[in-house]
């Protein structure tokens, strides 16, 4: 489809659409001009929908705007230092023309995230307001726009915690505040697609009866018009394969009345259907459902379609189209150094990439719904995915209406994503009984994502290792964040408990979504030893992150009642709040350092037990001042043989804890430097790693 543009200035843009019907989307991210507030009074005359021109004369427009593109954040520094964070309002402006010929059209904007609460004007007048930083949202503005002149859209981004806006604090993550992800501009036919519908893409692909001979879907369009008679138009599916050839595709007629709208079933089956299989093979369709009218096109939109069934059995694992799947999990925070939350796509695709490097199979994106752009990335790699809502870590008792936006904007637009399986509705909230806020309304999520969406499953999650907690068995699936041997007890206790599980609870399905440590890649030492501290202390050696995962993955495989685990975090990220461990703000519990420049030893750990390619490495690197002169070795390989050589003298490594963790004992080292080397061998490869030791 040809677009043409006219440039006017460096804050103003004319769009043309050429083909002048079917639906245009484009970026609404050059040219914008930004200040933060310095006096929260600035804005009090903006609450509760006042409009703009009233307030006009109540706040101060700035001499000088800070020019910006998005995605942007606000705080992407102080955030990420410490907690003398701004927190509050902000302003975003953005002047544009609409070009004349556009005006019989209908025209929207769809923001893909905000910061926490965003209020929308279009030539000082109020259009909108939307409660929730995570979650896409549209507006229309066809009415709004003037074609004769110049246009501006204001936005004011709010990211004060609030009582009613999940997550109502700041604690264990920060609400970055801004339009730190895209924006777009979207213009349509007067009949189409619901572009308004909670954001979601108003195709809804819903799959049964898949297998290996055959596969069903139905297909569900939300359809309406503008129009002032009623529009006799044709609903058209087509599936393509990943060669671009239509395998399969449905003509339906409509009538679309002025009066509401129009929900439209059409249903496609498929034989022989080449299914998405996850990691082993990620094979997507595309289905492209179009409106025409004769033979002109109203409107089109193009979905992934992965077809898959997928089933979590208590005590046995997760089957991807009837076949065990591993389920080798990290949890994802959308937060980088430097950035904040505003990632490019690809700084997306650079921590996918890295997640695949080591293996991952599923990815739990915490503590809120992430960018589009991820879910997509799941699906063309084939990871599954846990995607939630950000219910997390504290209860306000007046949230609940928000929760269920938000639950309802993530399941609506992300319903199609075949990789996501499971939607979460809280993680580490409590109440003291059944009767409590959080039982209930827990309860009200789950039906409310098993009424949008009967065929995936639910999640809730605690901090207690306490399976039959009344705040999670109103889901389908247990969650359980406990960190054996760090906020209490030893590493090995994870191994009991997973078996005592196994005989207490042996019918429920339990994943345990959030296990791991912090550990400082700057801070080696010799012994292997528990911080003394890990709420305040500022010593959080690296080894004692290593010890934790060598010992509690290995338990983990062994224990079948564990139906998917998640190792926190992939990556580390800011809290605000925190001082602990040598850095500031900063949860160091990642296996990747924040600026992902630096893997630790943790991260090649699981890249030996996950990633089949033939790999080698030596352990304990950064704890290379030593002070006995016997000592131990270790190193990671998934090779079946592995041997070490130290200053020359030869040493055969044996297992440890499993097939991929290699040790050598009673190794001898010498006074000042002694040279390390590993070499591992399949019989028609072989590998080497080396680091250097001191001997004090």
């Amino acid at each position: 489809m040809k677009r043409v543009f006219l440039l006017l200035s460096a804050a103003a843009f004319m769009w043309v659409n050429a083909f002048g019907q079917s639906r245009v989307e484009e970026s609404f991210n050059a040219d914008w001009q930004f200040y933060k507030a310095q006096n929260r009074t600035f804005f009090t005359s903006f609450e509760n929908g006042q409009s703009y021109k009233e307030a006009e004369g109540q706040w101060t427009v700035p001499e000088v705007w800070e020019k910006v593109d998005l995605p942007h954040t606000f705080n992407r520094d102080d955030m990420q230092r410490d907690r003398n964070f701004f927190e509050g309002k902000a302003v975003y402006q953005k002047k544009f023309f609409a070009a004349a010929n556009q005006q019989g059209r209908r025209t929207f904007l769809k923001f893909e995230g905000v910061g926490a609460v965003a209020q929308l004007y279009i030539n000082q007048q109020y259009i909108g307001e939307h409660k929730g930083a995570y979650s896409m949202f549209v507006f229309e503005i066809s009415n709004s726009i003037d074609y004769a002149k110049e246009n501006i859209l204001t936005v004011i981004t709010d990211n004060q915690s609030r009582k009613d806006v999940l997550p109502t604090d700041q604690f264990l993550f920060p609400v970055y505040g801004g339009i730190y992800r895209p924006v777009a501009l979207i213009t349509t036919a007067k009949t189409g697609f619901v572009v308004t519908d909670d954001a979601s893409p108003g195709v809804f692909i819903r799959q049964q009866e898949v297998s290996e001979k055959s596969a069903t879907v139905k297909v569900l369009a939300k359809l309406e018009t503008k129009e002032k008679v009623a529009q006799q138009v044709e609903l058209i599916a087509e599936v393509y394969d990943d060669q671009g050839k239509v395998v399969q595709h449905s003509r339906k007629p409509v009538l679309v009345t002025p009066q509401g709208s129009l929900h439209v079933e059409t249903t496609l089956s498929i034989d022989n259907p080449h299914l998405w299989d996850g990691v082993r093979d990620p094979y997507l369709y595309k289905l492209r459902t179009r409106l025409m009218k004769g033979d002109l096109e109203l409107d089109c939109t193009e979905q992934p379609l992965g077809l898959r069934t997928i089933e979590l059995v208590a005590g046995d694992g997760v089957f991807l189209n009837g076949k065990r799947y591993p389920m080798y999990g990290v949890a994802r925070h959308q937060d980088r150094w430097g950035f904040g939350s505003a990632f490019s796509f690809a700084q997306h695709k650079e921590d996918f990439m890295l997640m695949k490097e080591m293996g991952v199979t599923t990815v739990r994106l915490a503590h809120y719904q992430q960018a589009s752009a991820t879910y997509s990335l799941a699906d063309s790699l084939g990871f599954l995915v846990w995607a939630e809502i950000p219910f997390v870590n504290r209860v306000s008792f007046t949230e609940s209406y928000n929760a269920k936006q938000q639950l309802r904007e993530l399941v609506k637009q992300q319903y199609n994503h075949p990789s996501i399986y499971i939607w979460g509705v809280h993680n580490e909230v409590y109440s003291k009984t059944a009767d409590g806020l959080v039982p209930v309304l827990s309860r009200e999520l789950h039906d409310l994502a098993k009424t949008l969406d009967p065929d995936r499953l639910t999640g809730a999650v605690t901090g207690y290792s306490q399976i039959d907690r009344q705040e999670n068995l109103t889901t389908d699936v247990q969650g359980i964040n406990h960190y054996f041997g760090w906020y209490g007890g030893e590493i090995g206790d994870l191994k009991p408990w997973a078996e005592k599980a196994q005989r207490d609870f042996p019918s429920y399905r339990i994943i345990l979504s959030e296990y791991g440590a912090d550990g400082n890649m700057d801070i080696g030492q010799e012994k292997v030893v528990k911080p003394k501290n890990v709420v305040t202390g500022d010593y959080f050696p690296e080894n004692y992150q290593t010890e934790t995962h060598i010992q509690q993955w290995a338990a983990i495989e062994k224990n079948p009642i564990i139906i998917a685990s998640y190792v926190w975090n992939m990556f580390e990220f800011a809290v605000p709040a925190w001082n602990r461990g040598g850095v500031n703000a900063r949860n160091l519990k990642g296996l990747i350092t924040f600026d992902r420049q630096r893997r630790k030893d943790s991260f090649y750990w699981y890249k030996a037990n996950w990633n089949p390619e033939p790999m080698l490495y030596l352990a304990n690197r950064r704890d290379n001042e030593r002070e006995e002169a016997v000592t131990r070795i270790q190193l990671f390989s998934n090779q079946p043989k592995v041997s070490i050589a130290v200053n020359g003298e030869r040493y055969e490594a044996k297992q440890g804890v499993n097939s991929k963790h290699w040790v050598v004992e009673q190794v001898k080292l010498r006074k000042g430097v002694n040279i390390i080397k590993a070499t591992s061998t399949d019989g028609e490869k072989s590998l080497t790693d080396e680091m250097t030791w001191t001997l004090k």
